[in-house]
């Protein structure tokens, strides 16, 4: 009886290996997604900071706005939340408005962007600092709370200038 019972476990434990065996990796492949195709990458979950709609703001606004923290928003000047006023030389032949304004949501933030052709920038609630580009060189300047600043062509003997970025300070 011995022998008979030992050997029903070790038929029984083989079986079960058996068993175990074969069926991992039926169990790998159900668990498993599908591969991805050659070539192909799942998609990023890292934040790319791009503005949200901006290739539709682009054909209707005629402003170019590329990244940001999400702290500096486009919004319409007779808003009561505009609090940063971007003069520019309207030009209806590619939709360039002559004023654009953003809202500061927060003490710091940033948006880089394009807007042709700025002669003058002012602030209300925070101090921002503003970078333009012109003949190939980049500018800084700093616009106090409450108060304006003329820019580019908007100085006597000024470039045509380019804002590239706006940067919330305080």
């Amino acid at each position: 009886m011995g022998t008979t019972r030992t050997s029903r476990l070790l038929v029984a434990a083989a079986a079960s290996a058996l068993l175990a065996f074969a069926g991992i990796p039926a169990l790998a492949s159900a668990s498993d997604s599908a591969p991805a195709a050659a070539g192909t990458a799942p998609p990023s979950a890292v934040e790319d900071f791009g503005y949200p709609d901006a290739e539709n703001i682009l054909v209707a606004k005629g402003i170019k706005l590329i990244k940001g923290d999400g702290h500096v928003l486009l919004t319409d000047c007779a808003s009561p939340d505009s609090q940063i006023k971007v003069m520019t030389v309207k030009d209806e032949s590619v939709g360039r408005d002559g004023s654009y304004c953003f809202q500061a949501t927060a003490k710091t933030g940033y948006l880089t962007l394009e807007l042709p052709r700025v002669f003058y920038i002012e602030t209300q609630d925070h101090p921002i600092s503003a970078d333009l580009t012109a003949d190939g060189t980049t500018k800084t300047v700093a616009v106090a709370k409450d108060d304006f600043a003329s820019v580019g062509e908007g100085t006597v003997g000024g470039a045509q200038s380019v804002l590239v970025e706006i940067r919330v300070t305080g």
